[in-house]
């Protein structure tokens, strides 16, 4: 037997359809509808029908085998047997990251293939894979944020039992596991959420649709749906931290905010689980509120993106100046983005036309999320080329060293770590051709402002594009990924020596920069990295006691009381006093 139970307030007749038989549902309090199935067992496929019409998905599907436009299926959570009893979780202080897309990350293009490839992650050192969203979405292939069955785990992935199975293998490996989940919209595609009940407001809208009405009339089980999710990826499914999507398009003017009531609520879960977990933010408002504590009257979240490290580094390297870009590009900006994570701390922006951004002041450094790529950043370019595509190799290791050695929680994007070739461009498949043109043009025209050449922008829709962008794991094999990899897996396990971030972001932390000759000197906690973007030798002072731990090129050495950088080259050394 299965107890049904579906959200549909105003409607006036509500219908479970279950393996073919019809069953009427009873109405209880505020607008649920409740009935059970004696035949009703996992495996049972299902829809609800809403006043005689179409047989329509559970919006709390946990399972939807037939994709978005299919009916749903019962899951028995309980029916797993987990071997990851001794997990405790993991403390987000201290962590590397590393964000990957289940479709493109292996061949197979699925959970099971991402544990083939766990002992690769193991051997780099990373404490957490970031799963970009795996919440039902339209078709076979995408990035996930257009998701409409937030509780269904995507069925060309694996579905639940696949990400149970990776996740249990995840913990056995020593590695936590972190959801990418999209709370501000959702998809076009299979969204029938509308036709159950108010989620969605007609007062707040996002850049790609409607947004959750988290603060109108019958608006606490909208924030209850939402909840409920974030606590579902917890408990069923032992997740250890969720990313918020794009959570400065989330609209809330009640008193208690509910990012603020999400935070809350996972920390008492993870508590109540004997579990560490975290909340992640993005965001690109700069805005403390995110991860100030609630006794400081802000939200309580653990941390927060921060797009100006990634943009100050990016620019700098790269000499891109066009969009979000023409904010940065000076070695000053870059020194305060390695300083403190925002660069604009509540500072004019000549791209947005006013102040941005709020003090970091008090705010842990752990808490703030820096990356060289993401998802974001490569895939949101007119052709998804990588950093390794535009720069050279000395570059790629000076950004990555400054990256693996700051005092904030690093992110590594699926394939950085070799300098992956393969380009991780934006795919769809949905099966509404105008939709899918709908969807080309409007990357055409994003772009557009970017100076970019429409012309370079892949089509979505074509298989093509998803195909180009999953890795190549036989580079590994080349002498240059090889060197790439061998230099990341270095930094990450100099980064396990390194002192614990201490205090706010921005102590502790000392950046020097000469503009004119384009050098870099970052130092934290006995650790001094030197990065020289000119054209000329960086002849540096020494002391007898410096220790040189990495080296850009194997021909840089100390000679007596000086070293040689030369152009786009990286050193770190220890210092004498770090070494006593």
């Amino acid at each position: 037997m299965h107890r049904f139970s579906v959200w549909a307030p105003g409607r006036g007749r509500v219908e479970l359809v279950a393996d073919g038989r019809r069953l009427a549902m009873t109405p209880v309090d505020r607008g649920w509808w409740e009935v059970s199935d004696d035949n009703a067992r996992a495996g049972t496929r299902y829809g609800y029908s809403l006043d005689g019409g179409e047989v329509r998905p559970d919006p709390r599907s946990a399972s939807q085998p037939d994709g978005v436009l299919g009916i749903s299926e019962v899951v028995d959570h309980g029916a797993y047997v987990w071997t990851d009893a001794g997990w405790k979780g993991m403390p987000l202080a201290g962590a590397v990251l590393y964000e990957l897309h289940t479709g493109t990350f292996t061949p197979r293009g699925a959970f099971d293939g991402i544990i083939e490839r766990l002992p690769h992650l193991v051997a780099l050192g990373v404490d957490a894979i970031e799963l970009m969203p795996v919440a039902e979405f339209s078709g076979d292939r995408g990035w996930g944020y257009d998701g409409v069955d937030l509780f269904a785990p995507h069925h060309a992935y694996g579905g639940p039992a696949g990400l149970k199975r990776l996740v249990d293998a995840c913990h056995r490996s020593g590695l936590a596991v972190v959801m990418d989940v999209v709370y501000n919209h959702l998809g076009p595609a299979g969204n029938f959420l509308a036709e159950f009940g108010p989620y969605f407001s007609d007062r707040h809208h996002t850049g790609w649709g409607a947004g959750f009405d988290f603060d109108g009339p019958a608006s606490d089980e909208v924030r209850r749906f939402v909840l409920d999710n974030a606590l579902m990826w917890i408990r069923d499914y032992h997740i250890d931290g969720l990313r918020l999507d794009a959570v400065h398009a989330i609209a809330d003017l009640t008193p208690v905010h509910v990012l603020e009531q999400l935070a809350n609520e996972v920390e008492a879960l993870g508590t109540e689980l004997k579990r560490a977990t975290f909340v992640i933010a993005e965001s690109d408002l700069n805005d403390p509120r995110f991860v100030r504590g609630r006794d400081a009257g802000g939200y309580g979240l653990d941390a927060a993106w921060s797009d100006d490290w990634h943009h100050a580094m990016h620019s700098t390297l790269t000499g891109e100046r066009t969009g979000y870009y023409e904010d940065f590009g000076s070695l000053e900006i870059l020194a305060k983005a390695l300083r403190q994570g925002w660069a604009y701390d509540g500072e004019w922006s000549a791209h947005r036309q006013k102040l941005r951004g709020g003090s970091t002041s008090g705010i842990p450094a752990h808490a703030f999320v820096i990356a060289l790529q993401n998802h974001d950043q490569v895939g949101n370019r007119a052709a998804g080329d990588r950093l390794g595509a535009l720069v050279q190799e000395g570059a790629l290791k000076a950004a990555s060293a400054l990256l693996l050695t700051s005092p904030f929680t690093p992110l590594l994007f699926q394939g950085e770590e070799w300098a992956a070739s393969s380009p991780f461009q934006y795919f769809t498949d949905h099966a509404d051709p105008g939709l899918g043109k709908a969807v080309s043009e409007g990357r055409r025209r994003e772009f557009a402002r970017f100076g970019w050449d429409p012309d370079r922008v892949p089509d979505p829709q074509d298989p093509r594009t998803f195909d180009r962008s999953k890795l190549v794991w036989g580079e590994l094999d080349e002498p240059f990924h090889q060197r790439m990899l061998d230099w990341y897996r270095e930094l990450v396990r100099l980064r396990r020596r390194l002192a614990a971030p201490r205090g706010s972001a921005g102590e502790s932390v000392q950046v020097r920069v000469d503009a004119e000759a384009q050098t870099v000197a970052f130092e934290r906690d006995g650790i001094s990295v030197r990065v020289n973007l000119g054209v000329h030798d960086w002849v540096c002072p020494i002391s007898g006691g410096d220790r040189l731990l990495m080296a850009s090129e194997a021909a840089i050495r100390p000679n007596g009381g000086s070293l040689c950088v030369p152009p786009s080259s990286v050193v770190i050394l220890e210092s004498s006093i770090a070494g006593d």
